[in-house]
């Protein structure tokens, strides 16, 4: 079981072609780790083990008769709780949807059933994706595998612990403002936010429209990239969705090279607030991508530092319109509903019930800014800030192909650390965000583990829009630097639990 586990996507794939393992082996072994160690991380809020296996079954049996297989085709994956999958529970991680068993797939969720991607289960997350430490689901934390005590990242931490765990070799994330990159920077894996469209929004519940963007999860490069390839594409049922081609990420995977590309290196991503062990990281990597063959350029872009304030305006406006429809009426939770209560007091005491305190501040907060007399004050500012870091972006990629950073300001901190402020909570997501207010496409992979602490430092690669190609060129050529000096640090030094 632990050779396994230890197995990378594009391996296990391989494998199970060649017929050295079946897709049930795999399968297998990966609930078996689930038994084994998710008492601890609590990385999964449902596994679906009859489910998973009836699917890896049908991978052999596929096999078996001589069909051709995909290239992720019995891979095991953890599924965020945000994508609804048809007879097994979706969450959000929140009460008001505890127990809800939605009647359909969502876009993405169907995808991966068509590759033969075995979905193990539905993994743990902030509440309606809103919180950067998963400390904010409705039902418990989730641990940090390389320490307990910390915080996996969020919202998406439970994908993410689920893949440094090695219950799971690949796993789906949402990032509305950084909760793919951000999660994998402080569990020493990679995580990619594509061009905002290029993966359907249909079947993921909505938390704020314009910047939700779903993207792969894995441990190599290499690994996310084929599953990028399977999720993305036009969605006729999104009316966000770009038609478009899917960029080559796989075979940039395959072929990563910096030689002659021109890197930004923002100055606004440095300064107060940054861990020094993070620095020292991002330091190195640049230096790194100058002796692979990039031209570092160093780059100005002074609306970044408005892009926190703009987010947190933008983003709970959407949510407070977006979940204005979890009413106890329809589905979910109902509460107050005994013959005694209005429908608008069952709505209101639904909503008390079903809802956790950070949702309820954003859902405020939102409101308030799109109230008669604020909107423009407020929420139309903000809009006006968000074109001119998208100008920005614009200008800088005129100068270079990619920029890179930080992906986070600092390693993992202790769970229950920044519970009770707030401000300090959201600096978390300081490099993440301005990407998802432009729409650019982003990718966080590991850059070592910062000297003062011991936990993974993240390196953040950011792209124009439709060219996600680069993120992974870049990233791969990074990736085999970095390994075939330091080693890869998951697989080699993060602690068993």
């Amino acid at each position: 079981m632990t050779d396994i586990i230890k197995l990378g996507a594009a391996e296990i794939a391989a494998k199970i072609a060649a017929g050295e393992l079946t897709a049930v082996e795999v399968t297998e072994a990966h609930l078996a780790r689930i038994e084994a160690v998710d008492e601890k991380v609590h990385a999964f809020l449902h596994v679906d083990r009859e489910g998973a296996l009836a699917q890896a079954r049908a991978v052999d049996e596929k096999k078996a008769r001589g069909e051709k297989l995909g290239p992720l085709a019995g891979v095991p994956l953890a599924l965020k709780d945000i994508f609804t999958t048809e007879g097994i529970p979706t969450t959000v991680g929140s009460k008001i949807l505890e127990g809800w068993i939605p009647p359909y797939d969502a876009t993405l969720t169907k995808r991966l059933k068509a590759a033969d991607v075995v979905i193990l289960g539905k993994t743990n997350m902030d509440e309606f994706a809103m919180g950067s430490s998963t400390e904010n689901s409705a039902y418990g934390p989730t641990g940090n595998p390389w320490d307990l005590t910390k915080i996996p990242g969020g919202s998406g931490g439970g994908s993410s612990a689920a893949l440094a765990s090695f219950q799971a070799p690949l796993a789906i994330g949402t990032d509305t403002g950084g909760s793919i990159r951000q999660p994998a920077a402080v569990t020493g894996t990679v995580g990619v936010k594509p061009t905002y469209g290029a993966v359907s929004r249909y079947g993921m519940v909505a938390f704020s429209s314009s910047l939700d963007q779903g993207g792969p999860c894995a441990r190599t490069v290499l690994d996310a990239a084929l599953l990028h390839e399977v999720i993305a594409g036009h969605d006729p049922m999104d009316s966000t969705s770009i038609d478009a081609p899917v960029p080559p990420v796989v075979e940039a995977a395959r072929n990563g090279s910096v030689e002659g590309m021109r890197v930004g290196v923002v100055k606004q991503f440095r300064g107060e607030g940054y861990q020094a062990g993070v620095i020292q990281r991002f330091d190195e990597s640049v230096a790194l991508l100058k002796e692979l063959g990039a031209e570092i350029v160093e780059l100005d872009c002074p609306s970044f530092d408005l892009a926190l304030s703009a987010y947190y305006l933008i983003a709970p406006s959407e949510c407070s319109s977006n979940l204005a429809r979890f009413d106890g009426l329809r589905y979910g939770l109902r509460t107050g509903d005994d013959g005694g209560h209005s429908a608008e007091e069952v709505t209101s005491l639904t909503r008390e019930a079903g809802f956790g305190p950070e949702v309820k501040r954003r859902i405020m907060l939102g409101t308030y800014a799109l109230s008669s007399g604020y909107y423009d004050a407020y929420y139309g500012s903000a809009q006006k800030v968000r074109t001119l870091i998208t100008r920005d972006f614009e200008k800088a990629f005129e100068q270079v192909d990619v920029i890179v950073s930080p992906t986070t300001p600092t390693t993992a901190f202790a769970i229950g650390e920044r519970a009770d402020d707030p401000m300090a909570m959201y600096l978390a997501d300081l490099c993440t965000i301005p990407t998802n207010l432009a729409g650019n496409a982003a990718m966080s992979l590991p850059c070592g583990l910062a000297p003062e602490d011991n936990l993974p430092v993240g390196l953040q690669i950011i792209a124009p829009a439709l060219k996600d190609d680069r993120l992974y060129k870049v990233g791969a050529a990074v990736e085999a630097a970095f390994v075939e000096r330091w080693g890869h640090p998951l697989l080699e030094e993060a602690p068993s639990l």
